[in-house]
């Protein structure tokens, strides 16, 4: 079949992309074969599927953390991949016709302009040009203006990664969003070691950010101006690591008819597949517990307080959870079969801690099945996820999914792996009453001290299938089991309530004159 569907000449770009034609046929066998929607049962309400913490835990769990960050190696993990271009969709539009063709919108840029972060920088790179920006301002020249942020001629936002955009405003300056990550693990991340005087030495903190390979040097070039001041800052040493998504889980694209989508020059096109490739950068980091979190969730210092403390929250609730799981291993693996008490009550523990739904016929099972079966189901990588109450932000949520085995599980779900025409399907969707901020935290070892074979734990038909054009022609993308959907699907997960207060995404530029975002609101502590 290679040889009928593919070139000599396409056969050494697929061996480039470090691929075999064994595997983008495969790729191709999935747009023919076609997305097989999930089965929502329902969604995860508060006591169902979702836990709350109460007032007289936190205490523990956040002393729990920090017993943590002593006994395990702690990363923080951030996908920094997505390119700034994406949030200034309206501004892009001023370029290609010269204006704002909407006049609302080119009366909120010049009102708002003076709010963002980045206009003190933006006034600095036209005046060393020798033009003025508050005559730009006064003439209403948005074209120019938009120039000096978006193109190379100015800050160059279009091309560079959101990580590197400046956020938030502080009496001594900007901060990026990659400096607000590094300033957020120091607080809950950081391994510090006591002193015999009973103060605490310069810490630890361990972090990983994903990034495109084009904006790689950017970023270590950035992080080698400023990590030394976050560094003094805290008094901590920051062990900072990058990886890029490799271009062997690219996928290709097909046409409407599934045939090999090509350029104008008769190329092939492959794609990123998605945010599932970064499981294999998640498999690469030498930690025992991990968080992850988006690199457009963060908020300006004077707002920390409520992320920090559910950060730790979290991370106490994973530790306590592991600690019985490991305990619980440590009893079915033991030489002395256990009786029936005990493993009744390992069983409440699975349905309890985590609503784990027993098949039919279970309590049939002979006492070493049994055994064998809640093995199988607790010696499995282990994450804590954060929900937030659903306001309306597009993406998925916390559910119970039908399983082919008659049983539920807990799984977060995007909207585009359920039947789009299914009125059922859509009303389940539409009554989820929390949403899934990519805020989580996960135990990547079993009890034996070994790391997971995260591959293992993905459910492969999970994959996702969109449409896209590119030289004015559609075509379909192939999207890989989402990190924290498909990717995860067989992970033990939890569900723990967190405060609207600790999501605040960045997802248009727009974003950024929100109150937890803007100068308007600068507190000096």
């Amino acid at each position: 079949m290679t040889d009928k569907m593919f070139s000599e000449t396409d056969l050494r770009q697929i061996r480039d992309e470090g691929l075999e034609p064994e595997q983008v046929l495969a790729q191709i066998e999935l747009f023919e074969r076609g997305m097989t929607p999930i089965i929502l049962n329902r969604p995860c309400a508060i006591d169902d599927g979702i836990v709350t913490i109460k007032r007289d835990e936190i205490a523990g769990l956040i002393a729990r953390h920090e017993q943590a960050l002593q006994e395990f190696r702690v990363f923080k993990f951030v996908p920094a991949s997505g390119a700034a271009s994406r949030m200034f969709k309206s501004w892009w539009g001023v370029l290609e016709m010269g204006r704002f063709d909407d006049l609302k919108d080119k009366r909120a840029f010049f009102q708002d302009l003076k709010n963002y972060a980045f206009f003190q920088d933006l006034y600095s790179i036209i005046t060393k040009k020798g033009e003025d920006i508050f005559k730009l301002l006064n003439s209403k020249n948005e074209k120019t203006i938009v120039e000096y942020i978006l193109t190379p001629k100015g800050l160059d936002y279009g091309n560079l990664p959101k990580a590197l955009l400046k956020f938030h405003v502080y009496p001594g300056g900007a901060r990026t969003a990659l400096e607000e990550h590094l300033v957020e693990a120091a607080f809950y991340a950081t391994k510090r070691d006591p002193c015999p005087c009973g103060a605490h030495r310069r810490g630890s903190c361990h972090i990983h950010f994903t990034v495109s390979e084009d904006h790689r040097n950017y970023v270590e070039n950035y992080l080698s101006e400023v990590k030394s001041i976050y560094e003094n800052l805290y008094e901590v040493n920051l062990h900072i690591e990058i990886s890029v998504q490799l271009p062997s889980t690219n996928t290709i694209a097909v046409d409407i008819a599934n045939i090999p989508f090509r350029t104008k020059q008769g190329r092939l096109v492959f794609r990123p597949g998605g945010h599932g490739a970064l499981l294999h950068n998640l498999k690469q980091i030498d930690g025992d517990i991990i968080f992850i979190k988006n690199i457009d969730n963060v908020v300006p210092d004077w707002l920390k307080t409520p992320t920090i403390i559910y950060k730790k929250i979290l991370g106490g609730f994973l530790a306590t959870l592991q600690e019985e799981v490991y305990r619980n291993l440590r009893l079915l693996h033991a030489e002395q079969m256990p009786d029936k008490d005990l493993i009744s009550g390992i069983i409440s523990f699975c349905e309890r801690k985590l609503c784990i739904v027993f098949p039919a016929g279970f309590e049939m099972m002979s006492l070493r099945e049994k055994i064998r079966f809640l093995i199988e189901k607790l010696d499995r990588p282990l994450r804590v996820c954060g929900v937030v109450k659903n306001e309306g932000e597009p993406g998925g949520g916390p559910f119970w999914v039908d399983e082919h085995d008659g049983t539920q599980s807990l799984q977060i779900v995007e909207s585009m792996q359920i039947d789009e025409s299914s009125d059922e399907q859509q009303a389940i969707w539409s009554s989820a009453t929390h949403f899934n901020p990519v805020d989580m935290v996960c135990s990547v070892r079993n009890f034996r001290g070994k790391k997971f074979e995260l591959d293992d734990y993905i459910n492969p038909e999970t994959f996702c299938i969109v449409r896209k054009t590119q030289e004015g022609k559609e075509f379909k993308a192939l999207e890989l089991p989402g990190l924290w959907n498909g990717s995860m699907a067989l992970w033990n997960t939890i569900f723990v309530e967190v405060p609207i207060e600790t999501f605040n995404p960045v997802k248009t530029v727009y974003d950024l004159l929100r109150p937890q975002h803007s100068r308007n609101s600068l507190i000096t502590t």
